[in-house]
Protein backbone atom coordinates (compact mmCIF):
# COMPACT_ATOMS: atom_id res chain seq x y z
CA UNK A 1 0.00 0.00 0.00
CA UNK A 2 1.30 3.36 -0.90
CA UNK A 3 1.48 6.35 1.80
CA UNK A 4 0.26 9.30 1.27
CA UNK A 5 2.39 12.75 3.25
CA UNK A 6 0.73 14.30 5.95
CA UNK A 7 2.10 17.53 4.53
CA UNK A 8 3.02 17.21 0.96
CA UNK A 9 5.59 19.68 -0.02
CA UNK A 10 4.20 20.93 -3.48
CA UNK A 11 0.78 21.42 -1.63
CA UNK A 12 2.82 23.44 1.48
CA UNK A 13 4.45 25.68 -1.07
CA UNK A 14 1.36 26.41 -3.31
CA UNK A 15 -0.85 26.70 -0.14
CA UNK A 16 2.36 29.64 1.37
CA UNK A 17 1.65 31.08 -2.26
CA UNK A 18 -1.69 31.55 -2.16
CA UNK A 19 -2.48 32.28 1.83
CA UNK A 20 -3.80 29.01 2.61
CA UNK A 21 -3.44 27.23 5.82
CA UNK A 22 -0.78 24.51 5.65
CA UNK A 23 -2.05 22.84 8.73
CA UNK A 24 -5.69 22.12 7.50
CA UNK A 25 -4.18 19.98 4.84
CA UNK A 26 -1.98 17.75 7.04
CA UNK A 27 -5.20 17.50 9.14
CA UNK A 28 -7.05 16.81 6.17
CA UNK A 29 -4.77 13.85 4.90
CA UNK A 30 -4.62 12.61 8.63
CA UNK A 31 -8.49 12.23 8.18
CA UNK A 32 -8.59 10.62 4.74
CA UNK A 33 -5.85 8.20 6.31
CA UNK A 34 -7.78 6.67 9.40
CA UNK A 35 -10.81 6.60 7.07
CA UNK A 36 -9.25 4.12 5.57
CA UNK A 37 -7.22 2.13 8.06
CA UNK A 38 -11.22 2.03 9.52
CA UNK A 39 -12.30 0.27 6.38
CA UNK A 40 -9.03 -1.95 6.98
CA UNK A 41 -10.06 -2.43 10.47
CA UNK A 42 -13.88 -3.43 9.68
CA UNK A 43 -12.87 -5.92 7.20
CA UNK A 44 -10.45 -7.93 8.86
CA UNK A 45 -12.65 -7.61 12.23
CA UNK A 46 -15.58 -9.42 10.20
CA UNK A 47 -13.45 -12.00 8.86
CA UNK A 48 -12.29 -13.04 12.60
CA UNK A 49 -15.70 -12.68 13.92
CA UNK A 50 -16.79 -15.49 10.61
CA UNK A 51 -14.15 -17.45 11.48
CA UNK A 52 -14.91 -17.85 15.02
CA UNK A 53 -18.37 -18.60 14.07
CA UNK A 54 -17.27 -21.32 11.87
CA UNK A 55 -14.47 -22.81 14.85
CA UNK A 56 -17.84 -22.49 17.17
CA UNK A 57 -20.62 -24.28 14.99
CA UNK A 58 -18.05 -26.85 14.18
CA UNK A 59 -16.94 -27.59 18.03
CA UNK A 60 -20.33 -27.90 18.73
CA UNK A 61 -21.24 -30.39 15.52
CA UNK A 62 -18.57 -32.22 17.05
CA UNK A 63 -19.73 -32.44 20.45
CA UNK A 64 -23.19 -33.20 19.23
CA UNK A 65 -22.44 -36.13 16.92
CA UNK A 66 -20.22 -37.31 19.73
CA UNK A 67 -22.73 -37.18 22.29
CA UNK A 68 -25.36 -38.98 19.81
CA UNK A 69 -22.53 -41.97 19.54
CA UNK A 70 -22.74 -42.01 22.96
CA UNK A 71 -26.00 -42.09 23.45
CA UNK A 72 -27.00 -45.03 20.68
CA UNK A 73 -24.01 -47.39 22.39
CA UNK A 74 -25.13 -50.17 24.00
CA UNK A 75 -24.33 -49.67 27.92
CA UNK A 76 -21.49 -51.53 29.12
CA UNK A 77 -19.25 -51.62 32.55
CA UNK A 78 -15.90 -49.81 31.74
CA UNK A 79 -12.74 -52.01 31.85
CA UNK A 80 -10.17 -50.29 34.23
CA UNK A 81 -7.08 -49.29 32.19
CA UNK A 82 -4.29 -50.52 34.20
CA UNK A 83 -0.79 -52.27 33.13
CA UNK A 84 -2.09 -55.76 33.99
CA UNK A 85 -5.15 -56.06 32.96
CA UNK A 86 -5.50 -58.28 30.30
CA UNK A 87 -3.82 -60.94 31.85
CA UNK A 88 -6.14 -63.41 32.41
CA UNK A 89 -5.46 -65.61 35.49
CA UNK A 90 -8.45 -67.91 35.17
CA UNK A 91 -7.92 -71.43 34.66
CA UNK A 92 -10.49 -74.42 34.93
CA UNK A 93 -9.88 -77.15 37.64
CA UNK A 94 -9.02 -80.50 36.45
CA UNK A 95 -10.60 -83.55 38.11
CA UNK A 96 -10.59 -87.57 38.09
CA UNK A 97 -13.47 -89.57 36.57
CA UNK A 98 -15.38 -89.20 39.66
CA UNK A 99 -15.04 -85.51 40.32
CA UNK A 100 -12.81 -85.45 42.77
CA UNK A 101 -10.27 -82.52 42.31
CA UNK A 102 -6.53 -83.08 40.92
CA UNK A 103 -5.68 -79.60 40.56
CA UNK A 104 -7.10 -76.25 41.14
CA UNK A 105 -6.42 -72.54 41.93
CA UNK A 106 -5.66 -71.02 44.91
CA UNK A 107 -6.16 -66.93 45.80
CA UNK A 108 -2.07 -65.57 47.38
CA UNK A 109 0.35 -63.32 47.06
CA UNK A 110 3.11 -62.09 45.09
CA UNK A 111 5.78 -60.42 47.06
CA UNK A 112 7.67 -57.21 45.36
CA UNK A 113 9.69 -53.86 46.40
CA UNK A 114 10.25 -50.27 45.55
CA UNK A 115 13.38 -49.42 46.71
CA UNK A 116 12.86 -45.66 46.66
CA UNK A 117 9.52 -45.74 48.84
CA UNK A 118 11.93 -47.75 51.28
CA UNK A 119 12.59 -46.30 54.60
CA UNK A 120 15.34 -48.57 56.22
CA UNK A 121 16.52 -50.14 53.28
CA UNK A 122 19.32 -52.08 54.88
CA UNK A 123 17.10 -53.53 57.76
CA UNK A 124 14.50 -54.38 55.65
CA UNK A 125 17.24 -56.80 53.55
CA UNK A 126 18.46 -58.46 57.00
CA UNK A 127 14.59 -58.82 57.69
CA UNK A 128 14.18 -60.89 54.73
CA UNK A 129 17.33 -62.61 54.45
CA UNK A 130 16.20 -63.91 57.90
CA UNK A 131 12.80 -64.27 56.93
CA UNK A 132 13.50 -66.39 53.66
CA UNK A 133 16.51 -68.80 53.42
CA UNK A 134 17.26 -68.46 49.61
CA UNK A 135 17.54 -65.10 49.40
CA UNK A 136 21.06 -63.08 49.81
CA UNK A 137 21.02 -60.29 52.39
CA UNK A 138 24.23 -58.74 50.74
CA UNK A 139 22.09 -58.99 47.39
CA UNK A 140 18.81 -57.55 48.99
CA UNK A 141 20.84 -54.61 49.91
CA UNK A 142 22.62 -53.95 46.66
CA UNK A 143 19.21 -53.93 45.00
CA UNK A 144 17.61 -51.94 47.55
CA UNK A 145 19.96 -49.33 47.19
CA UNK A 146 20.55 -49.13 44.17
CA UNK A 147 18.94 -46.81 40.81
CA UNK A 148 16.19 -49.53 40.40
CA UNK A 149 12.56 -48.82 41.33
CA UNK A 150 10.63 -52.26 41.08
CA UNK A 151 12.09 -55.36 42.18
CA UNK A 152 10.38 -59.10 42.07
CA UNK A 153 11.06 -61.05 45.42
CA UNK A 154 8.89 -63.76 45.76
CA UNK A 155 6.62 -64.82 42.83
CA UNK A 156 4.27 -66.38 45.53
CA UNK A 157 3.87 -66.60 49.57
CA UNK A 158 2.01 -68.43 51.88
CA UNK A 159 -0.40 -65.90 54.16
CA UNK A 160 1.84 -66.93 57.00
CA UNK A 161 5.08 -65.07 55.04
CA UNK A 162 2.76 -62.42 54.29
CA UNK A 163 1.84 -61.04 57.86
CA UNK A 164 5.93 -62.05 58.88
CA UNK A 165 6.55 -59.72 56.02
CA UNK A 166 4.07 -57.23 56.62
CA UNK A 167 5.14 -57.00 60.41
CA UNK A 168 8.53 -55.60 58.77
CA UNK A 169 6.44 -52.39 58.58
CA UNK A 170 8.75 -50.96 55.61
CA UNK A 171 6.19 -49.11 52.68
CA UNK A 172 8.27 -50.57 49.87
CA UNK A 173 8.05 -54.21 50.61
CA UNK A 174 4.26 -54.55 48.77
CA UNK A 175 2.47 -57.62 47.95
CA UNK A 176 0.15 -57.85 44.57
CA UNK A 177 -2.95 -60.48 44.52
CA UNK A 178 -2.19 -63.78 42.64
CA UNK A 179 -3.60 -66.60 41.61
CA UNK A 180 -1.36 -70.38 42.19
CA UNK A 181 -2.16 -73.86 40.82
CA UNK A 182 -2.34 -76.12 43.62
CA UNK A 183 -2.38 -79.68 43.64
CA UNK A 184 -4.35 -80.92 46.50
CA UNK A 185 -3.12 -84.65 46.16
CA UNK A 186 1.19 -83.81 46.17
CA UNK A 187 3.07 -86.01 43.83
CA UNK A 188 -0.45 -88.47 43.35
CA UNK A 189 -0.62 -88.66 39.43
CA UNK A 190 2.29 -85.94 39.02
CA UNK A 191 3.32 -87.18 35.67
CA UNK A 192 0.09 -87.40 34.27
CA UNK A 193 -1.11 -83.45 35.72
CA UNK A 194 2.57 -82.12 34.72
CA UNK A 195 2.12 -78.75 36.55
CA UNK A 196 1.99 -75.02 35.22
CA UNK A 197 4.46 -71.95 35.35
CA UNK A 198 3.35 -68.24 35.80
CA UNK A 199 3.95 -66.69 31.62
CA UNK A 200 2.68 -62.93 31.22
CA UNK A 201 2.76 -60.91 34.97
CA UNK A 202 1.46 -58.13 36.50
CA UNK A 203 1.82 -56.05 40.03
CA UNK A 204 -2.16 -57.11 40.04
CA UNK A 205 -2.36 -60.91 37.83
CA UNK A 206 -0.59 -63.39 36.23
CA UNK A 207 -1.05 -65.79 33.72
CA UNK A 208 -0.76 -69.89 34.46
CA UNK A 209 0.63 -71.85 31.90
CA UNK A 210 1.21 -75.53 31.74
CA UNK A 211 4.52 -76.59 31.63
CA UNK A 212 3.85 -80.73 31.14
CA UNK A 213 1.82 -83.70 31.36
CA UNK A 214 -1.81 -82.66 30.86
CA UNK A 215 -1.37 -79.19 32.05
CA UNK A 216 0.21 -78.32 28.92
CA UNK A 217 -1.28 -80.70 26.24
CA UNK A 218 -4.74 -78.97 26.95
CA UNK A 219 -3.62 -75.08 27.88
CA UNK A 220 -6.22 -73.78 25.45
CA UNK A 221 -8.95 -75.37 26.66
CA UNK A 222 -7.96 -75.12 30.39
CA UNK A 223 -7.24 -70.95 30.18
CA UNK A 224 -10.11 -70.57 27.94
CA UNK A 225 -12.38 -68.14 29.59
CA UNK A 226 -15.77 -69.32 28.10
CA UNK A 227 -14.59 -73.04 29.51
CA UNK A 228 -13.43 -71.49 32.90
CA UNK A 229 -16.08 -72.54 34.97
CA UNK A 230 -16.18 -76.18 33.59
CA UNK A 231 -13.85 -78.83 35.06
CA UNK A 232 -11.69 -80.69 32.69
CA UNK A 233 -12.58 -84.45 33.55
CA UNK A 234 -10.18 -86.92 33.26
CA UNK A 235 -9.93 -90.73 33.26
CA UNK A 236 -8.28 -91.52 35.53
CA UNK A 237 -10.12 -92.73 38.90
CA UNK A 238 -7.93 -91.13 41.87
CA UNK A 239 -8.48 -94.11 44.31
CA UNK A 240 -7.20 -96.57 41.81
CA UNK A 241 -3.94 -94.51 41.01
CA UNK A 242 -2.87 -93.81 44.73
CA UNK A 243 -3.35 -97.51 45.04
CA UNK A 244 -1.03 -98.41 42.37
CA UNK A 245 1.26 -96.34 43.18
CA UNK A 246 1.74 -97.72 46.71
CA UNK A 247 2.04 -101.04 45.38
CA UNK A 248 4.90 -100.00 42.80
CA UNK A 249 6.35 -97.83 44.82
CA UNK A 250 7.11 -101.03 47.54
CA UNK A 251 7.65 -103.41 44.80
CA UNK A 252 10.10 -100.89 43.31
CA UNK A 253 12.12 -100.98 46.96
CA UNK A 254 11.54 -104.77 47.47
CA UNK A 255 12.69 -105.76 44.16
CA UNK A 256 15.58 -103.15 44.16
CA UNK A 257 14.83 -101.65 41.07
CA UNK A 258 16.23 -98.32 39.58
CA UNK A 259 12.78 -97.12 38.49
CA UNK A 260 8.77 -98.44 37.82
CA UNK A 261 5.96 -98.20 35.47
CA UNK A 262 3.25 -98.91 35.33
CA UNK A 263 -0.71 -98.53 33.36
CA UNK A 264 -4.07 -99.82 33.87
CA UNK A 265 -6.35 -99.01 30.65
CA UNK A 266 -9.84 -100.34 30.00
CA UNK A 267 -9.74 -102.82 27.32
CA UNK A 268 -12.64 -101.29 25.21
CA UNK A 269 -12.51 -97.70 25.29
CA UNK A 270 -9.00 -97.44 25.62
CA UNK A 271 -9.51 -95.13 28.88
CA UNK A 272 -6.69 -94.94 31.10
CA UNK A 273 -7.66 -95.04 34.76
CA UNK A 274 -4.53 -94.90 36.18
CA UNK A 275 -0.95 -94.10 35.32
CA UNK A 276 2.23 -94.65 37.56
CA UNK A 277 6.18 -93.60 36.71
CA UNK A 278 8.60 -93.72 39.79
CA UNK A 279 10.61 -91.90 41.05
CA UNK A 280 8.23 -89.26 41.01
CA UNK A 281 7.40 -85.40 42.40
CA UNK A 282 5.67 -82.98 43.65
CA UNK A 283 4.00 -80.73 40.97
CA UNK A 284 2.93 -78.37 43.53
CA UNK A 285 7.19 -77.66 43.75
CA UNK A 286 8.51 -78.94 40.64
CA UNK A 287 12.01 -79.65 40.25
CA UNK A 288 14.04 -78.19 37.80
CA UNK A 289 15.49 -80.53 34.91
CA UNK A 290 18.85 -82.43 35.10
CA UNK A 291 21.46 -80.55 33.02
CA UNK A 292 23.72 -83.32 32.79
CA UNK A 293 23.43 -87.41 32.95
CA UNK A 294 20.65 -89.46 31.22
CA UNK A 295 17.20 -87.84 30.99
CA UNK A 296 15.83 -91.26 32.46
CA UNK A 297 17.19 -90.29 35.72
CA UNK A 298 15.23 -87.20 36.25
CA UNK A 299 12.01 -87.91 38.44
CA UNK A 300 10.46 -85.86 36.01
CA UNK A 301 10.84 -88.52 33.13
CA UNK A 302 7.78 -90.33 32.31
CA UNK A 303 8.82 -93.78 32.09
CA UNK A 304 5.37 -94.77 30.64
CA UNK A 305 5.19 -92.88 28.39
CA UNK A 306 8.52 -91.28 27.78
CA UNK A 307 10.28 -94.51 28.22
CA UNK A 308 10.86 -96.62 25.22
CA UNK A 309 12.33 -99.70 25.83
CA UNK A 310 12.47 -103.29 24.52
CA UNK A 311 10.00 -104.96 25.96
CA UNK A 312 11.05 -108.93 25.57
CA UNK A 313 8.69 -111.77 25.16
CA UNK A 314 5.59 -109.24 26.07
CA UNK A 315 5.30 -109.05 22.35
CA UNK A 316 5.06 -112.92 21.42
CA UNK A 317 1.38 -113.04 21.53
CA UNK A 318 1.45 -110.60 18.63
CA UNK A 319 3.40 -113.15 16.42
CA UNK A 320 1.25 -116.03 17.79
CA UNK A 321 -1.98 -114.34 16.55
CA UNK A 322 -1.05 -113.13 13.12
CA UNK A 323 -0.06 -116.44 12.93
CA UNK A 324 -3.67 -117.83 13.52
CA UNK A 325 -5.24 -114.18 11.57
CA UNK A 326 -3.55 -115.78 8.86
CA UNK A 327 -4.30 -119.23 8.82
CA UNK A 328 -0.37 -120.52 9.10
CA UNK A 329 -1.17 -122.55 12.56
CA UNK A 330 -3.70 -122.77 15.12
CA UNK A 331 -3.52 -123.19 18.77
CA UNK A 332 -1.92 -127.29 18.37
CA UNK A 333 0.26 -126.93 15.51
CA UNK A 334 3.45 -127.95 16.25
CA UNK A 335 6.08 -125.92 16.01
CA UNK A 336 9.78 -126.59 15.35
CA UNK A 337 11.91 -125.34 18.59
CA UNK A 338 15.39 -126.78 18.47
CA UNK A 339 17.60 -124.32 19.28
CA UNK A 340 20.07 -122.79 18.76
CA UNK A 341 18.80 -121.46 15.79
CA UNK A 342 21.45 -120.45 13.54
CA UNK A 343 20.61 -117.88 10.96
CA UNK A 344 23.77 -116.94 8.94
CA UNK A 345 26.05 -115.48 11.82
CA UNK A 346 23.42 -114.93 14.32
CA UNK A 347 22.40 -117.74 16.79
CA UNK A 348 18.68 -117.61 18.75
CA UNK A 349 18.58 -119.45 21.93
CA UNK A 350 15.96 -120.31 24.05
CA UNK A 351 16.07 -119.76 27.96
CA UNK A 352 16.03 -123.18 28.67
CA UNK A 353 16.19 -126.48 26.48
CA UNK A 354 12.21 -126.90 25.03
CA UNK A 355 13.21 -129.90 22.81
CA UNK A 356 12.33 -130.04 19.27
CA UNK A 357 9.02 -129.35 19.10
CA UNK A 358 6.11 -127.40 20.52
CA UNK A 359 2.65 -126.84 20.28
CA UNK A 360 1.76 -123.11 19.38
CA UNK A 361 0.31 -122.27 22.94
CA UNK A 362 2.85 -123.82 24.31
CA UNK A 363 5.56 -121.69 22.51
CA UNK A 364 3.63 -119.04 24.50
CA UNK A 365 3.53 -120.42 27.88
CA UNK A 366 7.00 -122.05 27.73
CA UNK A 367 8.18 -118.13 26.02
CA UNK A 368 10.29 -119.67 23.15
CA UNK A 369 12.50 -117.89 20.98
CA UNK A 370 13.31 -119.98 18.18
CA UNK A 371 9.34 -120.87 18.14
CA UNK A 372 8.43 -117.55 18.02
CA UNK A 373 10.98 -116.60 15.43
CA UNK A 374 10.33 -119.91 13.21
CA UNK A 375 7.07 -117.96 13.46
CA UNK A 376 8.03 -115.14 12.16
CA UNK A 377 9.51 -116.06 9.48
CA UNK A 378 6.50 -117.42 7.74
CA UNK A 379 4.31 -114.28 8.46
CA UNK A 380 7.57 -112.29 6.81
CA UNK A 381 9.15 -109.21 7.49
CA UNK A 382 6.35 -106.80 5.34
CA UNK A 383 3.22 -108.22 6.93
CA UNK A 384 4.83 -108.20 10.48
CA UNK A 385 5.53 -104.48 10.48
CA UNK A 386 2.21 -103.50 8.06
CA UNK A 387 0.25 -105.81 11.44
CA UNK A 388 2.56 -103.85 14.32
CA UNK A 389 2.37 -100.83 12.28
CA UNK A 390 -1.62 -101.19 12.82
CA UNK A 391 -1.35 -101.91 16.00
CA UNK A 392 0.43 -98.65 16.80
CA UNK A 393 3.32 -99.92 17.96
CA UNK A 394 5.80 -97.65 14.82
CA UNK A 395 4.57 -94.44 15.65
CA UNK A 396 4.02 -91.83 18.79
CA UNK A 397 0.57 -92.35 20.99
CA UNK A 398 -2.10 -89.81 20.20
CA UNK A 399 -2.38 -89.46 24.28
CA UNK A 400 -3.43 -86.21 25.57
CA UNK A 401 0.04 -85.38 26.97
CA UNK A 402 2.66 -83.12 25.97
CA UNK A 403 5.44 -85.65 25.83
CA UNK A 404 3.49 -88.21 23.83
CA UNK A 405 4.60 -87.01 20.58
CA UNK A 406 8.29 -87.23 21.40
CA UNK A 407 8.21 -90.79 22.11
CA UNK A 408 9.49 -92.21 18.86
CA UNK A 409 9.39 -96.28 19.27
CA UNK A 410 12.63 -96.92 17.73
CA UNK A 411 13.06 -99.92 14.99
CA UNK A 412 15.08 -100.85 12.04
CA UNK A 413 14.95 -99.37 8.52
CA UNK A 414 15.88 -102.29 6.67
CA UNK A 415 13.72 -104.72 8.84
CA UNK A 416 15.60 -107.43 7.37
CA UNK A 417 14.67 -111.57 8.25
CA UNK A 418 17.00 -111.46 11.49
CA UNK A 419 15.10 -108.35 12.45
CA UNK A 420 11.55 -109.85 11.68
CA UNK A 421 12.55 -112.91 13.77
CA UNK A 422 14.17 -111.10 17.39
CA UNK A 423 11.44 -108.51 16.65
CA UNK A 424 8.80 -111.38 17.03
CA UNK A 425 9.90 -111.97 20.70
CA UNK A 426 10.42 -108.06 21.50
CA UNK A 427 13.97 -107.09 20.35
CA UNK A 428 15.23 -105.12 18.03
CA UNK A 429 12.04 -102.74 18.70
CA UNK A 430 11.64 -100.15 21.51
CA UNK A 431 8.35 -98.85 22.11
CA UNK A 432 6.50 -97.88 25.67
CA UNK A 433 4.74 -99.68 28.48
CA UNK A 434 1.33 -97.09 27.03
CA UNK A 435 1.76 -98.45 23.38
CA UNK A 436 2.12 -102.53 24.70
CA UNK A 437 -1.17 -101.62 26.81
CA UNK A 438 -3.21 -99.92 23.58
CA UNK A 439 -1.77 -102.97 21.51
CA UNK A 440 -2.75 -105.67 24.38
CA UNK A 441 -6.43 -104.00 24.43
CA UNK A 442 -6.46 -104.05 20.80
CA UNK A 443 -5.68 -107.75 20.16
CA UNK A 444 -7.91 -108.92 22.95
CA UNK A 445 -10.73 -107.09 23.62
CA UNK A 446 -12.73 -108.73 20.52
CA UNK A 447 -9.99 -107.56 18.13
CA UNK A 448 -10.75 -104.07 17.28
CA UNK A 449 -8.46 -101.03 17.50
CA UNK A 450 -8.17 -99.02 21.15
CA UNK A 451 -6.48 -95.56 21.22
CA UNK A 452 -5.39 -94.57 24.24
CA UNK A 453 -7.01 -91.49 26.09
CA UNK A 454 -7.10 -89.55 29.09
CA UNK A 455 -10.14 -88.25 28.85
CA UNK A 456 -13.35 -89.40 30.39
CA UNK A 457 -15.22 -90.58 27.47
CA UNK A 458 -19.24 -90.39 27.19
CA UNK A 459 -19.55 -93.97 25.32
CA UNK A 460 -17.12 -96.56 23.29
CA UNK A 461 -15.51 -95.43 20.31
CA UNK A 462 -15.32 -99.03 18.21
CA UNK A 463 -11.85 -98.83 15.92
CA UNK A 464 -11.44 -100.50 12.98
CA UNK A 465 -10.82 -104.54 13.41
CA UNK A 466 -7.39 -105.78 13.30
CA UNK A 467 -7.98 -109.47 14.11
CA UNK A 468 -11.14 -111.65 14.23
CA UNK A 469 -13.04 -112.30 17.92
CA UNK A 470 -11.60 -116.37 17.06
CA UNK A 471 -8.11 -115.40 17.04
CA UNK A 472 -8.70 -112.83 19.91
CA UNK A 473 -10.59 -115.58 22.12
CA UNK A 474 -7.25 -117.99 21.34
CA UNK A 475 -4.70 -115.14 22.26
CA UNK A 476 -6.49 -114.53 25.72
CA UNK A 477 -6.43 -118.25 26.40
CA UNK A 478 -2.95 -118.99 25.77
CA UNK A 479 -2.55 -115.51 27.72
CA UNK A 480 -4.05 -117.43 30.71
CA UNK A 481 -2.08 -120.40 30.37
CA UNK A 482 0.78 -118.87 30.84
CA UNK A 483 -0.66 -117.37 34.56
CA UNK A 484 -1.95 -120.55 35.14
CA UNK A 485 0.74 -123.32 34.24
CA UNK A 486 3.70 -120.71 32.40
CA UNK A 487 6.30 -118.15 33.18
CA UNK A 488 3.60 -116.13 35.27
CA UNK A 489 2.53 -118.45 37.64
CA UNK A 490 2.99 -115.78 40.19
CA UNK A 491 0.05 -113.57 39.03
CA UNK A 492 -2.39 -116.47 39.78
CA UNK A 493 -5.07 -114.62 42.06
CA UNK A 494 -8.08 -116.82 43.12
CA UNK A 495 -11.19 -116.17 41.76
CA UNK A 496 -10.43 -114.13 39.08
CA UNK A 497 -9.36 -115.53 35.47
CA UNK A 498 -6.05 -113.81 34.93
CA UNK A 499 -4.05 -113.93 31.70
CA UNK A 500 -0.32 -112.53 30.82
CA UNK A 501 2.78 -112.44 29.41
CA UNK A 502 6.31 -111.63 30.50
CA UNK A 503 9.18 -110.00 29.14
CA UNK A 504 12.85 -109.52 30.19
CA UNK A 505 14.84 -107.76 27.88
CA UNK A 506 18.88 -107.12 28.85
CA UNK A 507 19.38 -103.30 29.02
CA UNK A 508 20.90 -101.73 26.33
CA UNK A 509 24.31 -99.16 27.47
CA UNK A 510 23.97 -95.63 26.82
CA UNK A 511 27.23 -95.58 25.52
CA UNK A 512 29.28 -97.72 23.08
CA UNK A 513 26.37 -99.78 22.14
CA UNK A 514 25.28 -103.70 23.29
CA UNK A 515 24.16 -104.74 26.45
CA UNK A 516 24.26 -104.73 30.14
CA UNK A 517 24.98 -108.33 31.25
CA UNK A 518 23.62 -108.03 34.80
CA UNK A 519 20.69 -104.88 34.25
CA UNK A 520 16.87 -105.74 32.32
CA UNK A 521 13.94 -104.36 32.07
CA UNK A 522 11.43 -106.58 32.98
CA UNK A 523 7.67 -106.17 31.95
CA UNK A 524 4.24 -108.51 32.58
CA UNK A 525 1.64 -107.43 30.51
CA UNK A 526 -1.68 -109.02 31.69
CA UNK A 527 -5.32 -109.21 30.73
CA UNK A 528 -8.09 -109.63 33.32
CA UNK A 529 -10.74 -111.31 33.33
CA UNK A 530 -9.06 -113.27 30.56
CA UNK A 531 -12.62 -115.10 29.43
CA UNK A 532 -14.17 -111.49 29.26
CA UNK A 533 -11.39 -108.73 29.32
CA UNK A 534 -12.61 -105.32 31.02
CA UNK A 535 -8.55 -104.12 31.73
CA UNK A 536 -5.07 -104.24 30.69
CA UNK A 537 -2.62 -103.31 33.20
CA UNK A 538 1.18 -103.47 32.53
CA UNK A 539 3.96 -103.48 34.95
CA UNK A 540 7.93 -102.64 33.75
CA UNK A 541 10.97 -102.85 36.36
CA UNK A 542 13.85 -100.91 35.36
CA UNK A 543 17.06 -102.72 36.82
CA UNK A 544 15.23 -105.02 38.96
CA UNK A 545 16.48 -108.19 41.06
CA UNK A 546 15.23 -109.99 43.39
CA UNK A 547 17.70 -111.24 46.53
CA UNK A 548 15.51 -113.75 48.06
CA UNK A 549 17.16 -116.79 47.37
CA UNK A 550 20.48 -117.92 47.06
CA UNK A 551 22.02 -116.41 43.44
CA UNK A 552 19.75 -113.11 42.28
CA UNK A 553 16.99 -113.48 39.97
CA UNK A 554 16.25 -110.54 37.12
CA UNK A 555 13.81 -112.39 35.14
CA UNK A 556 10.34 -110.71 35.04
CA UNK A 557 8.30 -113.77 36.26
CA UNK A 558 10.22 -113.08 39.77
CA UNK A 559 9.77 -109.50 39.42
CA UNK A 560 7.10 -107.60 37.59
CA UNK A 561 4.99 -110.90 38.05
CA UNK A 562 5.00 -110.46 41.64
CA UNK A 563 4.33 -106.72 41.66
CA UNK A 564 1.32 -106.65 39.27
CA UNK A 565 -0.30 -109.57 41.18
CA UNK A 566 -0.69 -107.24 44.02
CA UNK A 567 -1.77 -104.57 42.30
CA UNK A 568 -4.48 -106.48 40.44
CA UNK A 569 -5.56 -107.85 44.08
CA UNK A 570 -5.88 -104.25 45.30
CA UNK A 571 -7.47 -102.86 42.40
CA UNK A 572 -10.02 -105.56 41.47
CA UNK A 573 -12.65 -105.12 44.44
CA UNK A 574 -12.76 -101.44 43.34
CA UNK A 575 -13.39 -101.68 39.49
CA UNK A 576 -16.16 -103.69 40.66
CA UNK A 577 -14.77 -106.75 39.41
CA UNK A 578 -16.30 -109.79 41.56
CA UNK A 579 -14.64 -113.00 41.84
CA UNK A 580 -16.09 -116.21 39.96
CA UNK A 581 -17.32 -119.36 42.30
CA UNK A 582 -16.49 -122.41 40.90
CA UNK A 583 -19.64 -124.95 41.29
CA UNK A 584 -18.44 -128.40 42.81
CA UNK A 585 -21.68 -129.59 42.89
CA UNK A 586 -24.48 -130.09 46.11
CA UNK A 587 -23.50 -130.98 49.19
CA UNK A 588 -24.39 -134.09 50.75
CA UNK A 589 -26.51 -133.57 54.12
CA UNK A 590 -26.57 -136.69 56.62
CA UNK A 591 -29.49 -136.73 58.82
CA UNK A 592 -27.69 -136.25 62.16
CA UNK A 593 -31.15 -136.50 64.39
CA UNK A 594 -34.62 -137.04 63.26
Amino acid sequence: MTRTPLRPLARILHAGETGGNPDLIERENIRRRHEVMRDEWRVMAEQRLLLAAFCCLLVFGFVGARMWAIASTPVAEPVAAVSDARIDATRADIVDRNGRVLATNLVTHSLYAQPHLMTDPEGSAEALAALFPDMDSARLRGWFTGDRKFIWLKRRISPEQMQAVHDIGDPGLQFGPREMRLYPNGALAAHILGGTGFGREGVQSAELLGVAGVEKAMNARLSDPATAGTPLALSIDLTIQAVIEDVLGSGMRLMNAKGAAAVLMHAHTGEIRAMASLPDFDPNTRPQPLVEGEAGDSPLFNRAVQGVYELGSSFKIFTAAQALELGLANPDTMIDTTSPMRWGRHKIGDFRNYGSELSLTDVIVKSSNVGTARLALEIGGKRQREFLDALGFLAPTPVEMIEAPGARPLWPESWADIHTMTISYGHGISTSPLHLAAGYASLLNGGTKVTPTLLRQGAPVVGPRLVSEETSAAARDMLHQVVERGTASFGRIPGYAIGGKTGTADKPRAAGGGYYEDKVIATFASVFPADDPEYILIVTLDEPVETSGTEPRRTAGWTAVPVSAEITRRIVPLLGLRPSVEYLGDPEITLARN
